[in-house]
């Protein structure tokens, strides 16, 4: 017993490590985000709302978060589109080839982000698209489908497939099964991958670096302000996307374990 006690110690104090080595730069930079010294020293200056101000007050940092918004919600809704129908097609059908449709369809978060950027550069550039603003949503697409195909095919999985055959069975069409009986269900999936989706977007970087021209979004400004000096602005704008993206992925998150209430 004691040595079961002395692994179930060990196991968390690891897993209390773990967590302290990941979030204590996040912490740091939010703390440091409402101090007044412009370089991170200890001890700290006093508490300050001056850097928010100073990057809400900035016509080029407004551009950014604003292209960003942008650039996150019209890739959410698209890659989420095309997720439910992937995640659909492969709920629904049988077909010849089927693993390498399922597998090119979840091929691209597995390519390293710098080879996908400029992958995206030269097909974007070919084709007249590059340096615009759905040059980003396009790439951003590419590489959030997978996850919201992901997250729709897993409540899918939930489901008796014998429940859209019944719709048929009693009357109704194919559209109306869709949405009386696969919406409903797949809601808070679908939910979950507008959030995630969004997210995923919103933080992305590299790929955008390649393909935004003078369309910067956020994070992409971040590295443009990081290039020169020290800039304490750096932690107030970290702050904001941190909670931002944390919010979003919770949210998703909750509507991943959502269940469906049993009925009598």
């Amino acid at each position: 017993m004691s040595e079961r006690r002395a692994i179930s110690w060990f196991l968390r104090a690891y897993v209390a490590v773990v967590f302290a080595f990941v979030f204590a730069p996040i912490v740091a930079s939010f703390v440091f985000s409402f101090n007044s010294d412009r370089f991170p020293t200890i001890p700290l200056g006093h508490f300050t709302l001056h850097w928010y101000e100073s990057i809400f007050g900035d016509p080029d940092v407004r551009e950014a978060f604003g292209h960003s918004l942008v650039v996150s919600a019209v890739t959410s809704v698209i890659a989420t589109f095309i997720g439910f129908c992937t995640a659909y097609t492969d709920f629904r059908y049988r077909f010849f080839g089927k693993g390498a449709y399922l597998g090119l369809a979840l091929l691209p978060p597995t390519i390293p982000l710098v080879i996908m950027g400029l992958a995206m550069l030269a097909l974007l550039s070919r084709i007249g698209m590059s340096g615009q603003l759905h040059s980003i949503i396009v790439a951003h697409v590419v590489l959030c489908s997978p996850f919201a195909m992901a997250i729709i095919r897993l409540r899918l999985a939930q489901m008796d497939p014998n429940l859209e055959a019944a719709a048929w069975n009693l009357g109704a069409s194919e559209w109306r099964a869709m949405s009386a009986v696969i919406l409903p269900f797949t809601r808070p999936a679908i939910v979950s991958a507008l959030c995630l989706t969004a997210a995923v977007s919103f933080d992305e970087f590299a790929v955008a670096w390649f393909v935004s021209g003078l369309n910067k979004t956020v994070p992409v400004m971040i590295l443009e302000i990081l290039q020169g000096n020290v800039d304490p602005r750096i932690n107030a704008i970290g702050t904001f996307v941190f909670v931002t993206s944390m919010t979003l992925v919770v949210i998703a998150q909750v509507l991943v374990m959502t269940r469906e209430p049993r009925r009598a």
